[in-house]
Parts: structure tokens; C-alpha cells; sequence
């Protein structure tokens, strides 16, 4: 890879808000960087009930390793009967998800809003 090749920060920046872990992603989610996110989301996601928001708005790149860190977690967190929301007003992004036949999979919100906090999905 070159090194004008984007890279994501080593730790994501990451909050919790009334149980509510928001995840900040930026950058590329391809095979080098999904590892490491995909062991600290399976930190995330190791409790009973995880409570989890991945922000995507930032995120320029997912190929398939990204996603399938997402398959992994969105599968983590329904196991343990959690929430699992992921934030992209990308059309791009969207466009990928029904590509691939993810696109109602995942619960997509295009932005971040005190209601994804605040109230849970029944």
C-alpha cells in the first residue's frame, strides 16, 4: 500500500451515553484495519445486552473484511438479545448494503440522533 493510503486512527473514538456505546469509525475498513476493530467490537459486544452505535458518516472505504465485521457484530449483538445501529448518510454506503443482498439487514440511521440513545427498540 502506498503511504498516502488513508488509515483509519488506531483506536476508534468511542463514548458511552446512558449504556449506549457510540463507536466512531473514520477512514478505511478493509482486511488490515478490521482486525483490530473487529476485536475491540467483540470487546463491545461481549456483555449481555450490548447497546451499540457505529458512526460510518466518517468511514471513505468498507471492502468485504469490513463488512463482514459488521455481519459479525450485528450476529454478537442479536445472540445476546442487544441493539446494534449503524449511522451512514452515504448513498454509496447504502447502495453497497443491497448490493451484497445486507440492505435490511442492518438497522441504518443517517445521522445521530439522542433518539437512537435514548429509546429502545422493542
Amino acid at each position: 500500500m502506498s503511504e498516502n493510503h488513508p488509515r483509519p486512527a488506531t483506536s476508534p473514538a468511542e463514548r458511552t451515553v446512558d449504556g449506549t456505546t457510540i463507536m466512531a469509525l473514520h477512514g478505511e475498513i478493509d482486511l488490515v484495519t478490521a482486525i483490530p476493530l473487529a476485536a475491540r467490537l467483540d470487546t463491545l459486544t461481549s456483555a449481555p445486552s450490548p447497546d451499540l452505535v457505529l458512526d460510518l458518516r466518517a468511514v471513505s472505504f468498507i471492502d468485504c473484511a469490513g463488512l463482514g465485521v459488521l455481519c459479525r457484530t450485528r450476529n454478537r449483538v442479536r445472540a445476546r438479545h442487544g441493539r446494534l445501529r449503524l449511522i451512514s448518510g452515504s448513498s454509496r454506503f447504502l447502495r453497497l448494503l443491497r448490493t451484497v443482498s445486507l440492505g435490511g439487514v442492518f438497522d441504518v440511521h443517517p445521522q445521530l440522533s439522542t433518539e437512537l440513545v435514548d429509546t429502545p427498540t422493542a
